[in-house]
């Protein structure tokens, strides 16, 4: 029986200066929220916050966020909502808060809000999280029946942090289309639970091109903490486009080798979508692309900032046990990347792994582009 189906937040908002709209939205789903943020977060958005809830009747009741969404951390935050008494569960921050956050919230048998931060991941509009363990591997992913009931952003907050947020969203949204095009070329199922509908299909490469046309000058704007119409749209593209995208149009290879390498200990520290990027890389030569999509691929995400070669993430390409491991957790039953249109082994994943960083290299140089700079994990 061919199912089709597309599933989405209940309302996303987005702007300058929406922050102070949250009262009046959290006010429409109950009447005790439960905000939870790290005191990072909460530094620079708090006042706001509180203002918005006291103008909307709403009492101010913050939790701190533990850093990982681990099962360890989602059952401490269910506690933390049992005992408080709240109706709405509110992540305030990034796309770790934001999953532990949704798995709390629904193990809680609660309405779930999130105000994102950053605009580095598709998490915020999803009806799933992304599990580690406590040492920031990743473990499984958790679906939930029903996707968050508001996701609100606030462009201002989104330009006013680190530019380098902003970058590792265009690489986890950049793949959205990548992958929905695999998905939809294998008849595989999507994260919704059934075949790709045009609409999340056509999402996804909606967001592809608004990156393209819009990334460099964002990040651009973002480095001043301005908001400019590039801006306002990356923010859409990395956040709800990535997000109906990936989930209601499919996930393939490129999250399955980020997925990989987040089993190797030199890749931790970087950002979800730095790591996606590669994913992407490896992904395109694995179908097979075209020198000139490969090229033109390496030459914008390197000039948008993003990780194309093993060693930008960690591991020497020379380093085979390293990329065997990735390569085998890729490969893995009931990973994502067997909704390639073709099989894929841990063997053919180590190839195009291996592949890359001379390929690449030389890329870069030709088209007068940095050189990769090892990365070195911060313990």
């Amino acid at each position: 029986m061919t199912i089709r189906t597309m599933i989405s937040p209940g309302r996303y908002v987005q702007g300058k200066g929406a922050i102070h709209q949250l009262g009046h939205h959290l006010a429409q789903l109950g009447s005790k929220p439960l905000l939870v943020a790290d005191g990072v977060v909460w530094g620079f958005v708090g006042h706001d916050v509180e203002a918005s809830l006291t103008e909307a009747g709403l009492p101010v009741d913050r939790r701190d966020f533990g850093g990982v969404p681990s099962s360890k951390e989602v059952d401490r935050l269910v506690g933390e909502i049992t005992s408080s008494g709240a109706d709405v569960v509110v992540a305030i921050g990034g796309g770790s808060t934001i999953d532990a956050v949704k798995a709390a919230g629904h193990l809680a048998g609660i309405r779930w809000a999130n105000a994102p931060t950053v605009a580095s991941t598709d998490a915020p509009c999803s009806a799933l999280s992304v599990i580690y363990t406590d040492d920031g591997e990743f473990e499984a992913y958790r679906f939930f029946p029903r996707n968050p009931d508001l996701v609100l952003v606030d462009s201002q907050v989104v330009a006013n942090a680190p530019a380098e947020f902003l970058v590792a969203g265009v690489g986890d949204a950049l793949a959205t289309w990548l992958e929905a095009r695999a998905t939809s070329r294998s008849g595989s199922k999507t994260m919704a639970g059934g075949l790709p509908t045009l609409t999340g299909t056509a999402l996804a490469k909606l967001s592809w091109d608004v990156l393209w046309e819009n990334a460099l000058p964002a990040i651009d704007a973002v480095r001043d903490s301005q908001v400019t119409p590039a801006v306002e749209k990356v923010i859409e593209a990395n956040t709800l486009l990535s997000g109906l995208g990936f989930e209601s149009g499919g996930l393939a290879a490129a999250h399955a080798i980020h997925n990989g390498l987040t089993s190797v200990a030199a890749t931790h520290g970087l950002a979800h979508g730095q790591k996606v990027n590669l994913g992407s890389v490896a992904q395109l030569v694995l179908e097979g692309a075209t020198p000139a999509d490969l090229r033109e691929f390496i030459e914008f995400t390197t000039a948008v900032g993003l990780p194309t070669t093993l060693t930008e993430v960690g591991i020497r390409p020379d380093d085979a046990e390293s990329v065997h491991a990735v390569a085998t957790a890729a490969a893995a039953e009931g990973e994502t990347i067997h909704s390639m249109p073709f099989e894929v082994t841990s063997d053919d994943v180590a190839a195009a792994l291996t592949s890359i960083d001379r390929h690449a290299t030389r890329i870069r140089e030709s088209a007068h582009l940095p050189a990769p700079k090892p990365y070195a994990a911060k313990h």
